[in-house]
């Protein structure tokens, strides 16, 4: 049985997951809002790839290093809280400043000084991001509560992906603004604001103990060849231990394979089912997202969480992945043309792909760091959070580039109808339902021997508490 000693109050795990609202918020916005980049202010092809893959290469470099401060920091607000409440606030200022950008400016100045302001919102992101998902690790010892933690957190994100395609609607309905340059100029306040907020939550209600007695290398300028060196060293450690390895591959393979078709949503359903006419698609390419993230929501995060505590968290995975499959066959035979609504079947089982993954992945990351303190007497979410998240950031840049072959493979042409190229758009289509599929199998294979179990995580954690114990003895 789980031990009953370290339960998390409710009001401390939604204080943890309003942070996650934020954390999905933005990046859920910012897909949305960059599509003007190009279609109302004219940036040119290289200037989109700039934009999209710099930023992700800023993210390579500074999340270890923040993992590294961040589990080295002493101080009497904790290790955490002092970083999630200044990123929080870099986030909201730098989000809101980069979006305001003008047409009659010159395309030139407008580039740089949406790059240099995406930047400085990246690294607001890093400085919250790997300190706030590291907090959540820590939270509790306790097997069941870190699923919980990670449970509600999810739920309470997945909001930011019901509410965010509803913005496509806003942005381009005149009777709302002029233009949709005008719409993200105001809409930034509106979103960067509240999120900033959102995301300065866990700093000021989750507790933390003082870290100003702990032994932990020192933070300075000379120690930074050697810090640079331990975070290295820390990759390479964090690798050795395969259930970790295990983790970042089949988080890599689902997340990887799901994000490479999710940006032709929209090209599917336009042509696959309105035959090319956009204008006739309404609210059918919203709904697809809206309804997906619903699901997730109300319908796979509280079964999955269950599922976790009756057969235990790989299981869980391999049950909620397989799911999937069958909901990415169900789509492929459900979208037909002039017929829409038929998707919607196929989406509640479509959604425990990417809906589960998070929750019981960042929930067994909690397990394995507990093996590392074992090992290494170190406790370093940071470093463990800041790998993880790599990975996923690694895997979304490749999708980018992914979803481009793709197109090209099929050879589908947006500017063309689909009678033209009705071979092209079911080639989308099968790509769009079987990519993420094959993605899916890889994972659970690779997931198939995962050993940590709840009986080995608690004899880890009676290991380490009888160490503790032992420390404590004069």
């Amino acid at each position: 049985m789980s031990s009953q000693t370290n339960k998390v109050p409710l009001g401390q795990k939604i204080a943890f997951g309003i942070g996650m609202f934020a954390n999905q918020m933005f990046p859920a916005i910012l897909g949305i809002f960059m599509v003007v980049l190009i279609q109302d202010l004219g940036f040119t092809g290289w200037m989109w790839g700039l934009i999209f893959f710099a930023p992700r290469i800023f993210d390579s470099i500074t999340d270890p290093i923040m993992g590294f401060i961040s589990d080295n920091t002493r101080s009497r607000f904790g290790r955490r809280k002092q970083y999630v409440f200044l990123g929080g606030l870099v986030m909201g200022i730098a989000f809101i400043v980069m979006w305001q950008l003008y047409k009659e400016n010159t395309v030139s100045y407008n580039f740089w000084y949406f790059f240099i302001w995406s930047i400085v919102f990246y690294l607001g992101l890093t400085l919250f991001s790997v300190p706030y998902v590291a907090m959540g690790y820590e939270m509790t010892d306790d097997f069941h509560e870190r699923t919980d933690i990670m449970a509600i957190a999810q739920w309470i994100g997945q909001w930011a992906w019901v509410i965010a395609p509803w913005f496509w609607i806003i942005m381009y309905d005149p009777e709302w603004f002029p233009s949709a340059e005008v719409a993200t100029r105001q809409l930034a306040f509106w979103v960067g604001i509240p999120c900033a907020i959102a995301a300065m939550v866990p700093a000021l209600f989750i507790k933390a103990e003082s870290t100003i007695d702990k032994d932990y290398l020192p933070l300075n300028v000379a120690n930074i060849g050697s810090s640079l060196r331990k975070i290295i060293d820390g990759f390479i450690e964090a690798f050795k231990l395969e259930p970790f390895r295990k983790i970042c591959i089949a988080t890599f393979l689902i997340f990887n394979a799901f994000n490479s078709v999710a940006a032709l949503t929209f090209f599917v359903i336009v042509y696959k089912l309105f035959n090319g006419d956009a204008e006739a698609t309404g609210v059918w390419v919203v709904l697809f997202g809206c309804l997906g993230a619903l699901g997730t929501t109300f319908i796979v995060i509280p079964i999955v969480t269950k599922m976790s505590k009756w057969w235990g968290k790989k299981k869980a995975f391999i049950v909620a992945q397989t799911i999937s499959i069958v909901g990415y066959i169900m789509l492929y035979f459900l979208f037909v043309p002039g017929k829409p609504w038929m998707y919607i079947f196929g989406l509640p089982f479509f959604s425990f792909g990417i809906g589960s993954l998070f929750t019981i992945m960042m929930s067994m990351t909690a397990d394995i760091l507990d093996i590392d303190e074992l090992n290494t007497g170190l406790r370093r979410e940071g470093i463990f959070g800041a790998i993880y998240w790599w990975m996923v950031k690694v895997g979304f840049a490749i999708a980018g580039g992914l979803s481009g072959i793709i197109i090209s493979l099929v050879g589908f042409n947006p500017e063309l109808a689909t009678v033209d190229q009705q071979g092209a758009v079911d080639g989308l289509h099968a790509f769009f339902c079987f990519f993420p599929m094959a993605g899916t199998i890889l994972a659970i294979w690779v997931m198939k021997d995962y050993a940590i179990t709840e009986e080995s995580a608690n004899k880890v954690r009676a290991k380490l508490e009888k160490r503790k114990a032992l420390m404590k003895m004069p």
